[in-house]
């Protein structure tokens, strides 16, 4: 058993954020209708290089889990089929820009006084109120609007965007949470409810002890490179052959670190005695421990400061890291075989549940892949009702 099997999703989201969420509640068990465009799909079917036999990566990084229908949803031809699927879903999600829906004729008001059991998620880069909901939300805008590429960069630089598409990936991630609450909320009300997730709003939860700086302070935090703005040391720091990152987060495991090294002197300076010390001479500090490490090697002074209880890691490539024996003993690098291109490997997810565990089942899927399956028997059409539909152009 599967936590969410049983559960319909109709998916309408593209892109990043939307189809994250229903990729979370689809390894869960829930079984999710991805409706795209005829002859377009998502728009990251396009996203490229690389591509695998015509197949973008990024969209198979993200779709896995999911049976696809292609259906025109502007199409007069289509309505039956949409109100078929929703006849039968227990959550919709969507994210497009506010206002799509309901010129549509399935916003939440719309779905809600037909369907008032169906949780509905809108995703949007603003939220639906407020006086910037009309605007468009893309990944990279949200990050500098949030203030989150204003404390990513070395200090002085330029700032940064970070090197995944966070804010969309956590507005999925808090999506799904949301639907999780509202299908709760419903076992013991009977009711759907509308889930409301804007990235702006996301990227400003993500601030968390930054935001509590400029509460406490009234200064707003700059950047400051791999070093944080309350603990020293933790810091980047380079060896005879890459990179590693020290993360010292109290005064015992300073004191460790330094005997770890062979420098004990560090331990009884009275600049860095205590963590409050250490960030205040920091720039010293930093200097102390640049010397020392550069006579290392990386993976050495990782053994030697792991061996110790001191919390650090080597700067891997994407590529060492998804080599690393704990992500395959964990399944998060699952293999896959694909209509079109054949094995794909997918990762895997990081929820591990002892009872009702997620399970990657499915590769993701080929555009169109599911419509006549879906048409037959979620919608109840004949092979002549189908073909019709596909001549109108309804359907692909």
């Amino acid at each position: 058993m599967r936590p969410l099997e049983g559960l319909l999703v109709a998916d309408f989201s593209r892109v990043l954020s939307g189809p994250y969420c229903t990729m979370q509640l689809a390894d869960l068990g829930a079984r999710v209708i991805k409706i795209e465009q005829p002859g377009r799909g998502d728009d990251t079917r396009a996203w490229g290089p690389p591509f695998l036999e015509g197949e973008s990566s990024y969209f198979l990084s993200v779709n896995r889990n999911k049976e696809s229908i292609a259906l025109d949803l502007k199409h007069a031809s289509a309505r039956p089929v949409v109100d078929a699927l929703l006849d039968r879903a227990d959550v919709v999600v969507e994210n497009f820009r506010p206002g799509t829906m309901a010129r549509l004729g399935y916003g939440f008001d719309a779905v809600s006084a037909r369907w008032p059991r169906t949780i509905y998620c809108s995703i949007s880069g603003f939220g639906q109120t407020g006086p910037r909901r009309a605007e468009a939300g893309y990944d990279a805008v949200m990050q500098a609007e949030g203030g989150l590429m204003s404390i990513t960069g070395d200090r002085g630089g330029p700032p940064f965007r970070l090197g995944v598409a966070i804010a969309d990936l956590a507005t999925g991630l808090f999506a799904a949470q949301g639907i999780l609450a509202a299908l709760i909320a419903r076992g013991r009300t009977g009711r759907g409810q509308l889930v409301d997730v804007g990235m702006l709003d996301t990227v400003a939860s993500l601030l968390t002890y930054q935001a509590g700086i400029v509460f406490a302070t009234g200064t707003s935090p700059g950047r400051m490179g791999n070093q944080h703005p309350s603990i020293a040391p933790y810091d980047t720091f380079a060896t005879t052959d890459g990179e590693f990152v020290l993360a010292v987060g109290n005064d015992e495991q300073f004191r460790r670190m330094a005997a770890a090294v062979d420098a004990q002197r560090l331990a009884a300076d009275e600049r860095f005695t205590t963590n409050k010390d250490r960030v205040r001479h920091y720039d010293a500090l930093r200097a102390e421990l640049r010397a020392i490490f550069s006579t290392w090697t990386r993976d050495g002074v990782v053994r030697a400061l792991t061996a110790a209880g001191v919390p650090c890691g080597a700067v891997r490539s994407v590529t060492e890291a998804l080599a690393d024996p704990q992500l395959t003993a964990r399944r998060m690098i699952v293999p896959l075989e694909h209509a079109v291109v054949g094995s794909v490997r997918v990762l895997g997810n990081p929820l591990k549940l002892s009872d009702t565990p997620a399970e990657i089942r499915t590769p993701p899927p080929a555009l169109g892949q599911h419509t006549d399956a879906i048409l037959k028997h979620d919608v109840g059409l004949s092979d002549d009702e189908i073909s019709r539909l596909r001549r109108s152009g309804a359907v692909a």
